[in-house]
């Protein structure tokens, strides 16, 4: 999608579609600014009071906001960074929530709000179409077929590539089609095979950060590119990194003589879903690049992976050659700032939460993400028994 159609897809102040009859999306725009945002969220909470009366679970895709746990307790926190993927064991909680509180009385609504890119919703939306479809009746084909055109039309066209890999993860979990790769992954290299032009007289200064979970795990160096767009860069990671459960690498280009950077490309993956030890990513499949003129059609991104951290023999080959310098001056608060640090903090927003109301809601604990699932399950095993538990409960 051209800027200029991203930024219309973007200008509106609220929109409200009922996906299907007790599904609901709710979305505004990154930038509406704070009144208008909470105007409309009081004129549509008014209107869902009015219509459903306590039937209505709200599913939250954004950043925290105490205002909406306000305007209608029953709020569940799902947010995760807008443009992105959420964690898969994410994806599984959300659909169960939704799959839980729809069956449990007929009256019963979901709306899913979020306050920027339609991707978060469709990213839902696709999964929870794929979730249903387990069941294969008759009567949900119509809602099926509602939720694949609500995706279509308005999530997918706005959407990023590592969002539908993941719904894509999802639905192969759920069908058997995925097998889940238990075995651990340490990753080596790096390597962009075609330089983006993000200096004046061509080449780029790229730097990489990876988070594991939405933690960093590792920075690299800055690296200077000189040449054509045809050149090669590798960046090695020796001894290999240990990459387990969801992985976002996130390639920054620094600015030359100039305190800023520009994000060149992200690409999110999870490793119980890797199973050749060489992975290959088209500019097509990469976050932001896909969209990108500076990014060269023919360029793509390669990682090589092994089973352990001992250097791997025989790929001398992938060494930089002259036209490559390095500056391993990782301090730079420009390179060490992490852009994710603040996102589970509350949004401060323009309605106080009143009379002690709590977005907590006890019978729907066992739906939340937790951090002890991650200890409690080895990477794989909980998307696997979540796969077995929706096709033997339907």
């Amino acid at each position: 999608m051209s800027h200029v159609l991203q930024a219309m897809e973007e200008s509106y102040e609220v929109d409200l579609v009922y996906i299907t009859e007790r599904i609901i999306s709710l979305s505004f725009p990154a930038a509406a600014d704070e009144r208008s945002y909470t105007n409309n969220l009081k004129e549509v909470a008014t209107m869902l009071q009015s219509k459903h009366g306590e039937h209505y679970l709200v599913l939250n895709l954004s950043e925290q906001r105490n205002d909406l746990t306000k305007l209608n307790h029953k709020v569940l926190e799902f947010g995760w960074p807008d443009h992105h993927a959420p964690a898969l064991d994410k994806i599984c909680s959300m659909c169960k929530a939704m799959d839980t509180w729809l069956s449990g009385d007929q009256r019963n609504v979901v709306l899913l709000h979020n306050k920027g890119n339609r991707g978060r919703t469709g990213v839902v939306v696709a999964a929870y179409m794929h979730y249903s479809n387990i069941s294969a009746s008759a009567d949900q084909a119509l809602d099926r077929f509602a939720m694949r055109r609500f995706y279509e039309d308005k999530a997918l066209p706005g959407g990023q590539p590592s969002q539908r890999r993941y719904v894509q993860y999802f639905n192969g979990l759920l069908s058997g089609h995925i097998k889940i790769n238990n075995k651990p992954l340490f990753l080596h290299h790096v390597i962009m095979h075609g330089i983006p032009n993000f200096e004046s007289k061509g080449g780029c200064r790229p730097f990489l950060k990876i988070y594991q979970a939405m933690q960093p795990v590792y920075t690299s160096g800055i690296y200077n590119v000189q040449g054509d767009s045809n050149t090669s860069i590798c960046i090695t990671i020796e001894p290999g990194l240990l990459l387990k459960g969801d992985i976002l690498l996130k390639c920054y280009h620094k600015r030359y003589r100039n305190p800023t950077r520009d994000v060149v490309f992200r690409v999110q993956f999870h490793t119980c879903a890797i199973h050749d030890l060489g992975v290959v990513f088209g500019k097509a499949e990469l976050d932001e690049t896909f969209k990108d003129e500076r990014f060269p059609e023919y360029g793509k991104v390669e990682f090589v992976f092994s089973y352990g951290p001992e250097k791997i023999r025989g790929l001398d080959h992938l060494e930089n050659g002259p036209s490559v310098s390095v500056d391993y001056n990782t301090q730079d608060p420009l390179i060490r700032w992490d852009s994710y640090e603040s996102f589970c903090h509350p949004s401060e927003d323009a309605v106080d939460t009143e009379n002690g109301m709590s977005s907590h809601i006890p019978y729907m604990d066992i739906f939340l993400p937790n951090e002890s699932w991650s200890n409690q399950f080895e990477c794989g095993t909980f998307y696997e028994q979540a796969a077995i538990w929706v096709r033997q409960n339907y």
